[in-house]
């Protein structure tokens, strides 16, 4: 029987868990996967070899739990997806019995705190919201003075839109944060400037501070965006690539002044202000964006002279292999649409052609 890399996927049942493996399913390569959730029922949907329900990230039998299927399955990589289990798997990497490819601990921490990330950019002069911290009544004034209206709130730590909201007045930033007070959260809040320009993401591969690889895209459409206040989900229902020379400066920037020998995955939301200036909001280190698949199968469509499936390209830098020739920007077209809802096939369309369907 012929040799297959044995790799593991944690939050394997959640919607960028399965772009993940699906990606790794349409690789040039066989891979045996096995996935791990902590939701017994989404666990079901995990598109693995194997699957094993483990205990929340941050309960103490997390690590233990993820060794032991890890020497069950001779795992041979461990990729973490949702935030908090990148958070828990970085800070004990040591202690875990397979490696991971992750930038450093301190590389992890900065990104994950959107208000210390906000600061080494503003420092280090890459375009950035400008953000203060949110501890009184005062500090939504300052904001106000300081940003004008409206501005954005959101949860200082976390993914996917947390804890956000537009505000226009400090009646609904100041109620806003009350609200979950009185549901017994504890989150940490800041304030942003409100940005209006387009919702860019920035996808990027890194080994040791150089740039392997990247693709930009915007965001269009969320999907059921009405259930937001923010008008964001966190998972985009149309979303295309985008070919923006600043963009990719920017997103490179970002990245390298939150560590200059930073390895991994990188991804980069930005959004461009009133003078059409992308900022950047937040970097999700170590993790794939949700619809990493996206890239993945249209590189299958329109990529016949190089691979452009980035999560695989990711698993051959854990496992030390080389990565063919390719450009470090734009390795898909411009204007690929990625079409995409619940329960429906996503599609992927150029000039309003569709090129492609995902029925499974």
């Amino acid at each position: 029987m012929d040799y297959m890399k044995r790799i593991l996927c944690t939050g394997a049942g959640g919607p960028a868990g399965i772009n993940f493996t699906k990606s790794l399913r349409a690789a040039p390569e066989n891979l045996t996967l096995v996935g791990t959730d902590s939701n017994d029922y989404f666990l079901n949907l995990a598109i693995t070899d194997a699957r094993y329900l483990v205990p929340r990230a941050k309960d103490p039998a997390y690590i233990n739990k993820l060794n032991e299927i890890i020497h069950k399955e001779n795992i041979e990589f461990l990729h973490a997806q949702p935030d908090i289990e990148v958070e828990v798997v970085s800070e004990n990497r040591e202690k875990l019995n397979a490696p991971v490819y992750l930038p450093s601990k301190t590389a992890v921490k900065a990104c994950q705190d959107k208000l210390e990330s906000a600061k080494v950019w503003k420092q280090k002069n890459v375009p950035v919201a400008r953000t203060l911290k949110v501890r009184a009544e005062d500090d939504i004034d300052r904001a106000f003075e300081e940003f004008g209206s409206p501005i954005w709130i959101r949860a200082r730590h976390g993914a996917g839109g947390k804890g956000s909201t537009p505000a226009d007045n400090k009646e609904t930033a100041v109620n806003w944060i009350k609200y979950w007070r009185s549901r017994g959260v504890d989150w940490e809040f800041i304030a942003q400037e409100h940005l209006p320009g387009r919702n860019i993401a920035f996808h990027s591969l890194w080994k040791e501070g150089e740039l392997v690889t990247s693709m930009a895209r915007e965001r269009l459409e969320y999907i059921y965006a009405y259930l937001a206040p923010s008008g964001i989900t966190g998972t985009p229902a149309v979303q295309r690539t985008v070919h923006d020379e600043e963009v990719n400066r920017i997103g490179t920037e970002a990245v390298l002044a939150i560590d200059s020998n930073f390895s991994g995955i990188a991804s980069v939301d930005l959004k461009e202000n009133a003078s059409g200036v992308p900022c950047v909001t937040e970097i999700n280190p170590g993790r794939m964006f949700t619809t990493s698949f996206f890239f993945s199968f249209a590189s299958k469509i329109v990529r016949k002279d190089y691979c452009a499936n980035i999560p695989y390209l990711y698993t051959r830098l854990a496992f030390k292999e080389s990565i063919p020739e390719m450009p470090k920007y734009n390795v898909l077209p411009a204007d690929l649409y990625w079409i995409r809802h619940m329960d429906a096939p996503a599609r992927l369309v150029k000039d309003g052609k569709v090129l492609g369907a995902m029925y499974s």
